[in-house]
């Protein structure tokens, strides 16, 4: 094996018990050479006030491709009731046929994973006087299908339902006595006058939402991604902003769960539903696959 003079001589210094010491004087860099320099770390930290306020954002410099599956999510359970309680609840599909575009915009072989993507997840905390007042997590870029039968909800669907003239609405969300609601809803639908959800006018439970793409609309076949897509607790009202700082979502007290959906639905979802994805490699073809 060759080595060159420098070797050959450290070797000669050990061999008569002499340690050889490298000698080196630090030397400042100016700022146009540290403007050069670039780098990335695992994890970013991130401190904002908005006044009521004081938050720390604490994010991880990683992309995830997930398809989950639970059988059954209860979140805030309390006093007869939960914030949320959901059942079959998954992240992420199965495609059932060859060649279909589908949520991220690829096509798959009926049988593929379709995976939800969750880009740079994020826990982040809210303190007012030195005490903790929320604490959510999510990802700053989120796209895929959630697919749940939803007996009890407490936060934001961004969904769009097509009115009677056929002008895209802001889905509301109610309780079963058809009062307008965000907290603990168990139906959804359009507001208005004739809307009944007990009898089933322009409102339908919210087990009729199987499955729902999570995305922003942005004018192309396959959504965009967001970043609101978070699940949050609070002991009191939180401003949770967006992290790119373009939104900012109000979330009452306790557990508050952001759904920001790109799709548009015309009225046939109050007598038919949205289909469920498969979620299993089984699809039992009706029900809940």
């Amino acid at each position: 094996m060759k080595q060159d003079a420098y070797g050959y001589a450290v070797l000669a210094l050990v061999c008569l018990g002499i340690t050889p010491v490298a000698q080196a004087e630090l030397e400042p860099i100016s700022d146009q050479e540290m403007s050069e320099v670039q780098g990335q770390g695992l994890m970013t930290i991130e401190n904002l006030d908005d006044g009521a306020h004081q938050f720390t954002r604490m994010s991880l410099t990683i992309d995830a491709e997930t398809r989950v599956n639970a059988d059954s999510v209860t979140l805030g359970g309390i006093d007869g009731g939960a914030d949320f309680q959901a059942t079959n609840v998954a992240l992420g599909h199965i495609a059932r046929e060859d060649g279909v575009q589908r949520v991220n915009g690829k096509t798959y072989a009926a049988g593929d994973t379709v995976p939800f993507e969750g880009l740079k997840p994020y826990i982040e905390l809210a303190e007012v006087d030195d005490q903790l007042a929320g604490f959510r997590m999510g990802f700053k870029q989120a796209r895929g299908t959630i697919s749940a039968d939803m007996e009890s909800f407490s936060g934001n669907i961004g969904l769009q339902i097509e009115d009677a003239d056929g002008n895209p609405t802001t889905a509301t969300l109610f309780d079963a006595n058809t009062n307008a609601t965000n907290y603990r809803a168990s139906h959804f639908g359009l507001a208005g006058d004739s809307t009944d959800c007990s009898a089933g006018v322009q409102c339908a439970p919210l087990s009729y939402l199987r499955s729902m793409d999570i995305g922003t609309d942005n004018g192309e076949e396959a959504p965009g991604f967001t970043n609101d897509f978070f699940l949050s607790f609070q002991r009191e009202g939180v401003n949770w902003q967006s992290p790119d700082g373009g939104n900012v979502i109000e979330a009452a007290k306790g557990v508050f769960l952001n759904l920001p959906t790109s799709m548009t639905l015309d009225q046939q979802v109050f007598e038919n539903g949205v289909p469920r994805e498969q979620t299993h490699y089984i699809d039992r073809g009706t029900g809940m696959f």
